[in-house]
């Protein structure tokens, strides 16, 4: 028996197009509908994957470095004489052989450094933003960080009431100054924050939830969307 058209929408989950938004007693206080052309993009698993590849290959230093027999401390002098002794003919004490001696194919200092473009970089932070949303994993705190008192009880408070202790919590902070609040949230175990025109797809999809402070998602939309218009 074929299914009714209500049968359907009933089936079809409707994805979420506002933030809500919360004060620091853990209260909410309205929503926020969220720009499509951030919170709805089609996921692309293949650029997120080529994102994160590119991301953790970019935090290599590469500045592990060996000797080679020509860079170690030593002294050049024969060691013994080339004939009579029944040993090896050898030449110097800095050979790999022997202790003390350089290193054959060691590693040396290089670049691990990959590119991507601006556009692939943007839009898989847009990607994994939609991705948060639809988990359900993205909120706001209207609370002025300017404001809030130098607490970290108040903070870690703050996240127990929203039921996201043991989890990855990501702060969006406005870009400014340090306040208060980064101050105050920066031992708590788990937390973690960023200023808005500095986060990254990777950060994003790290974190369990992500939390907009504030004017952090106004400033997301102008930084992002708006500047790009004009």
């Amino acid at each position: 028996m074929s299914e009714t058209k209500q049968e359907k929408t009933k089936k079809i989950k409707k994805t979420p197009s506002a933030i809500v938004q919360y004060n620091l007693s853990g209260e909410q206080t309205g929503e926020i509908v969220s720009p499509k052309e951030i919170f709805d993009i089609k996921a692309s698993p293949a650029l997120l994957s080529q994102y994160i590849r590119v991301f953790q290959t970019n935090q290599r230093q590469g500045t592990a470095s060996t000797k080679t027999r020509a860079e170690v401390a030593g002294t050049t002098k024969k060691i013994y004489k080339q004939k009579g002794t029944g040993k090896a003919r050898h030449g110097s004490q800095r050979a790999p052989i022997f202790k003390g001696g350089g290193v054959v194919g060691g590693p040396k200092p290089k670049t691990y450094k990959l590119n991507m473009n601006k556009k692939q970089k943007k839009l898989a932070l847009f990607t994994s933003l939609t991705m948060k949303l639809h988990e359900g994993s993205i909120v706001g705190l209207v609370e002025d960080t300017k404001k809030i008192t130098l607490k970290t009880k108040q903070i870690a408070i703050f996240v127990k009431k929203m039921q996201f202790a043991n989890k990855k919590v990501l702060f969006i902070l406005p870009t400014g100054e340090v306040t208060n609040f980064t101050l105050a949230a920066r031992n708590i175990p788990n937390v973690s924050y960023s200023l808005v025109r500095m986060i990254n797809a990777y950060d994003i999809l790290n974190a369990s939830k992500v939390i907009f402070i504030n004017t952090s998602l106004d400033e997301l939309i102008t930084h992002f969307v708006q500047k790009n218009e004009n």
